[in-house]
């Protein structure tokens, strides 16, 4: 009999179907910080959620973890499936059994993630001794094992290094390990060369890449880097004031962005051979609307050069525009790829 977590082959790996996470800003006011998010994710691809700080796309994932704080924020509708299985409803029991086993999770920043009174390999360790059942002689050697895997070297003696004693790639590399110690179906990845030099961040995207052949698991990479995303993605979901307003294949959608916050996106990028004699970088006007006074229609409209009436009146659905491209734009149709680049 197939287990309630085996793999299914009828079904994508991680579905999320019109995720709502609500978070209490007082008795009388609350936000959706997550507003009918839905995306899925099949076995070995990445997918890139990208955005602006602001966007949802940190709490996206904390949702799919189950890791929301407990006293402000919570699901309030849609679906997260886990092979088949309905895991947004789960107690905080049933999810610690699937967190670190079935999902596993970088953290933004691993000097802040990782406990500082415990050893790199305690706390590696306590993933496999927790999900596994090993003792703490074989868990020891399988932290060694796994700092040996991410290229830590002399992995034997950095086993017993406290955070503070590890540089901040060393650190992120620490991460990894304890997120795939246990060989999770899935990694979900939160800006995980954010507080990396260029160097290293080109080091964890290879080892990543090269870990995820060798363990054929799926990725979730969450970042505002449009670079990493041309590295490493498979397929892309924009997201903007807590909702996806565009998602496509990768080549697809930086060759022909439908969406213009993703267009301004894409032309915010510096492009080889350009100088800022004979072009500027064209920045995006404005910022991100605050969750607690977003504007009518669509979120962007404020900052959008093609916004009409109807795009003030009412929010757009997200659209099938063929290839798996979905756009949430009430233009979409009229506007070219020229017009589009020219904003």
């Amino acid at each position: 009999m197939q287990s309630e977590m085996t793999p299914r082959t009828d079904a994508p790996l991680l579905e999320v179907r019109d995720l709502q996470t609500t978070f209490d800003l007082s008795k009388t006011q609350s936000v959706r910080a997550v507003d009918g998010v839905s995306f899925e994710v099949n076995a070995g691809e990445t997918l890139a959620i990208v955005g602006e700080s602001g966007s949802g796309k940190s709490v996206t994932s904390l949702s799919i973890m189950g890791l929301l704080p407990k006293d402000i924020g919570r699901i309030t509708a849609g679906s997260i499936k886990l092979n088949g299985r309905e895991i947004s409803k789960l107690s905080d029991v049933q999810m610690r059994e699937i967190r670190g086993k079935e999902i596993g999770m970088i953290f933004q920043e691993p000097m802040t993630s990782l406990n500082p009174v415990h050893t790199v390999g305690q706390q590696i360790g306590e993933m496999v001794i927790r999900h596994e059942g090993l003792s703490k002689s074989k868990a020891r050697a399988r932290a060694i094992e796994m700092l040996d895997l991410v290229g830590i070297p002399e992995p034997r003696r950095r086993v017993d290094n406290y955070p503070h004693e590890m540089s901040g790639g060393m650190r992120q590399r620490a991460m990894i390990a304890m997120a795939l110690a246990c060989e999770p179906r899935i990694l979900i990845a939160d800006e995980p060369t954010t507080a990396l030099d260029v160097t290293i961040q080109a080091q964890m995207l290879e080892l990543m890449a090269d870990l995820q052949k060798k363990l054929g698991m799926a990725i979730v990479f969450i970042t505002h880097d449009l670079g990493v995303v041309a590295e490493v993605a498979d397929r892309v979901v924009v997201m903007y004031a807590a909702q996806v307003v565009e998602t496509a294949g990768v080549v697809d959608i930086f060759r022909n962005p439908r969406m213009p916050y993703t267009a301004g996106l894409m032309n915010s990028i510096p492009r080889l051979g350009s100088s800022i004699e004979k072009q500027r970088l064209k920045a995006i006007p404005g910022t991100v609307p605050a969750l607690t006074s977003l504007p009518s229609g669509c979120r962007f409209n404020p900052r959008c050069a093609f916004a009409t009436d109807l795009c003030r009146s009412a929010i757009p659905p997200l659209e099938e525009a063929g290839d798996g491209h979905m756009i949430r734009c009430a233009r979409w149709r009229e506007l070219t790829l020229n017009e589009r680049e020219a904003s």
